[in-house]
Order: structure tokens, then C-alpha cells, then sequence
């Protein structure tokens, strides 16, 4: 494994030395010391493991088809914006705009999420995008939302606020929302339906948490244990009668 000390280094030259490294055929890095460098992972493909000790900066893992990523602290906005493939595994909690327009691949979060998480996540051909975030979210919960699946767990199960903020699924108009716990219809955007899932979505769930779960080293069973809703768009033109022709 190749080491790599990001103190005091500008976000260009630290990407310059990932990159050069990957280049050269290098497969599993560690980036330590990283403080809020922007734009780790970007672009990267192939099958490379990187590891980041510290807080790395917005737009980790954009346009990044293939590596995984793995953040042993908290990261900030804009993860895996326009992501086509791989993985970021982030072990505390994650900022804003979390999977804009992703096309494939996984985020696993295990702490909570910011605000408009997977808005206009897309999927692309036969890629399934998936986010998954052991805590709780806020507002825009999958805004605008085409493809894939955002997946929230609340595993701290917080009962004296809410699991995720207002105006859930606003503009959806594609993809799977899986909420742990009860929904608020209230919290919704008119385009949103909740439903119970059906035997097909439990081996959805099961088939994608298995995986969150070992990277976190939680008990699947535990998980199951509580109910989820599901909640899926009601059309896929929500606004489709705000246009002349």
C-alpha cells in the first residue's frame, strides 16, 4: 500500500499524486492527514482502493467509475456527483447534495445526511445507483429523483425528532425511497405514495444491506427487525401540466 501525507498539501498536487500513483498501476493507497482537499477520487476508474484518514473536501468520488473509496471520518458536500460506478464507504457523517445525478454504484454512510440527498439521481442503462445513510437526513430527501434507491436506516432510532426533514421527495419522478420507521404523509411532496414493500423489495433491501452491513460490521437481523415503508412517485411527469406544447 502506498502512503501518501496530504498535510499542507493544495487539492490540485494532492490529485496530481493520486493519480500519478493509480497511473503507475498502484491498487490500494492511504491518504493521510487529508483536511478538506476537494475533489478526491474524481474521474478515477478501475478497481483501486483508497483509503482517507481526515475530512476530505466537496465533490468526493464525482464522475468516478470503478474505485472504492474509503473515508474513516466525516466528509463534506457533493459525494459521488454523477458517479457511474464504485463505492465510497464514509464511517461518520456526510454534508449536502449527497449522489447529484448519479448513474451508478454505492455510498454507504454510516452517520447521517444533509440536505437534498440523491436529487436527480438517475440510474443509467442496467446501473443501479444505491445510497444508503445509518442516521437520519434532511430536507429534499430524493428531490427530483429519476432512478436508483435511497435507502435510510435510522439505526439510533431517534424518536424525539424526525427520521427526515420536509418536502420528502419532491418532484419525484423515478428510482425507490426505502424509509426505516414510519413516514409522515405530511413530509411528502404531493408526487410521493407510501406503500408497504412487497417480497420483492424486502430482497431488494436484504441483498444491498448485507453489504452496507459488512462494511460497518452490523447485524443485518438487527436491522430488519423494524419495519420500512416504501414510497415511490405517483407519476413520472409530476409537473407535467406546467408546460404549454
Amino acid at each position: 500500500m502506498l502512503t501518501i501525507d496530504a498535510k499542507g498539501t493544495y487539492y490540485r498536487r494532492l490529485n496530481e499524486q493520486v493519480r500519478e500513483a493509480i497511473a503507475k498501476g498502484e491498487k490500494e493507497l492511504l491518504l493521510k492527514n487529508v483536511n478538506g482537499q476537494y475533489y478526491i477520487g474524481d474521474g478515477l476508474k478501475g478497481e483501486a482502493m483508497i483509503t482517507i484518514e481526515g475530512v476530505p473536501g466537496n465533490d468526493l468520488a464525482a464522475f468516478m467509475d470503478g474505485p472504492t473509496l474509503i473515508v474513516k471520518n466525516n466528509a463534506q458536500d457533493n459525494i459521488g456527483n454523477t458517479m457511474n460506478s464504485g463505492k465510497v464507504i464514509v464511517y461518520g457523517n456526510v454534508g449536502d447534495v449527497l449522489g447529484y445525478g448519479m448513474r451508478g454504484g454505492k455510498l454507504h454512510i454510516r452517520g447521517d445526511v444533509g440536505y437534498r440527498v440523491g436529487i436527480h439521481m438517475k440510474g443509467y442503462k442496467k446501473q443501479i445507483p444505491v445510497i444508503i445513510a445509518g442516521g437520519t437526513a434532511g430536507d429534499f430527501f430524493g428531490e427530483y429523483m429519476a432512478g436508483g434507491a435511497l435507502i435510510l436506516l435510522n439505526l439510533e432510532n431517534k424518536k424525539d425528532g424526525q427520521i427526515v426533514g420536509d418536502y420528502l421527495g419532491t418532484g419525484m419522478h423515478g428510482g425507490t425511497i426505502f424509509i426505516r420507521g414510519e413516514v409522515d404523509k405530511k413530509l411528502c411532496g404531493a408526487e410521493v405514495g407510501i406503500s408497504d414493500p412487497n417480497e420483492e423489495d424486502i430482497k431488494f433491501l436484504t441483498d444491498y444491506l448485507k453489504d452496507y452491513c459488512k462494511d460497518f460490521n452490523l447485524k443485518l437481523e438487527d436491522i430488519m427487525k423494524v419495519d420500512f415503508k416504501k414510497l415511490t412517485p405517483a407519476s413520472s411527469r409530476p409537473y407535467g401540466n406546467m408546460y404549454a406544447y
